[in-house]
């Protein structure tokens, strides 16, 4: 059965009372690993434009999820910006985790300030009480698949102020004409089509909501295995296996300035039943993203490896992190209606996941190079 859990904190935090069941988080594991590292690197992710917010404009504010990628970041923006913020999970992770290049000082303000409200989400009858019981204000819901997940959430809070949703561009149908602009056709058979379902249910509830859909997302902390399928190759010292010509055009978007557009949003009236594109200004093909990852993290100029998808079978692995196609869409919207933008450019940002996660010697999935060899070793592959 779901409940509430409390951590006693180091320091208490100002939203937390005698009478509230929700309390700081103490945990500082990182991956089940202490860490406590200082970073002396030209650029430290400090938010920028951080809004002034005052005593009555802060927000009561709920994220779905937040202990694994976007909500680390997100939750700290948040954070910084005066809010209170509880995550919701099932407490499986630790609820904090000192970040490399974090000051001790930002952490242990963070952690004091952080509540945490453990259970279930689908167990809907404990989602529906324990939220009524709270009443907020703000909804973060970042690890949604499914309507039905959501539906309890709106019940349980009549007076929701804004519902802020993370859906997805892979909710597109696929196009000869691109980038994916937010009124493009969806596709009601794709494996994201919870999310469409979700983004209805919010819409035919007439709640105030947000959606936003990421293309891939990268940076540190990353749990797909994107910009860290690369590096483990160029780690190894190996080629790039590539499908086909290399030349399939995709988008990276960094987690931070995915963070900063969820920000962007929070009572923003203008996104007031809206969607928005989120990802990089620049589109990449596959062959330029190997060898953004090689310059990014100071290796030599990959050697790609073209192969035919056709010729192999892989079983259930993946031989490639991407869906082989041209997969991109414009964040033209956002910047215009939000005056929001992307603060990383691709090499940048991925020499920031690499000096902060990958390079550190972290990593989320040890290197697999079964399909590799598979390609590697067939006489029948594409010369790049």
């Amino acid at each position: 059965m779901a409940r509430l859990v409390a951590m006693q904190p180091r320091q208490a935090s100002p939203w937390a009372s005698s009478s509230s069941p929700l309390l700081p988080s103490s945990l500082s594991e990182f991956n089940g690993a202490a860490l406590s590292i200082s970073l002396q690197r030209r650029r430290t992710w400090q938010p920028k434009g951080a809004l002034q917010v005052t005593a009555s404009s802060a927000k009561k504010i709920l994220i779905m999820g937040g202990t694994r990628f976007i909500g680390v970041f997100l939750s700290r923006l948040l954070v910084k910006e005066g809010h209170q913020v509880t995550l919701f999970t099932r407490g499986k992770a630790p609820i904090t985790q000192q970040l490399p290049g974090e000051s001790d000082q930002d952490y242990e303000d963070f952690k004091s300030k952080i509540l945490h409200l453990k259970g279930d989400r689908k167990d809907f009858e404990f989602v529906k009480t324990s939220l009524a019981a709270e009443g907020f204000d703000v909804i973060y819901d970042i690890n949604g698949r499914e309507a039905v997940e959501v539906e309890p959430i709106l019940d349980a809070l009549p007076k929701l102020e804004q519902f802020i949703y993370c859906s997805s561009a892979g909710v597109y149908l696929k196009s000869d004409l691109l980038p994916h602009f937010e009124t493009d056709a969806v596709d009601p058979k794709s494996r994201h089509k919870g999310k469409l379902e979700t983004e209805s249910l919010l819409d035919s509830r007439g709640v105030n909501w947000t959606s936003i859909r990421p293309v891939y997302i990268y940076g540190p902390l990353n749990y797909n295995p994107v910009e860290e399928w690369f590096f483990h190759r160029l780690k190894a010292g190996r080629p790039i296996p590539v499908p086909n010509s290399g030349v399939q055009i995709t988008q990276l978007g960094h987690v931070k300035d995915l963070a900063r557009a969820f920000v962007t949003v929070l009572g923003n009236s203008k996104a007031s039943k809206q969607v928005y594109n989120i990802s990089g200004s620049k589109y990449v093909t596959f062959d330029g993203l190997a060898r953004a990852c090689a310059k990014a993290a100071g290796f030599p100029e990959p050697e790609i490896v073209h192969f035919n998808p056709k010729e192999f079978d892989f079983g259930k692995k993946k031989a490639f992190p991407f869906r082989d196609q041209h997969f991109f869409a414009s964040i033209e919207k956002a910047q215009r209606e939000l005056g929001w933008a992307p603060e990383f450019g691709l090499v940048e940002g991925l020499a920031d996941s690499y000096n902060l996660d990958f390079g550190r010697g972290t990593f989320r999935k040890p290197a697999d190079f079964t399909t590799d060899d598979m390609i590697l070793g067939k006489s029948l592959v594409l010369q790049s």
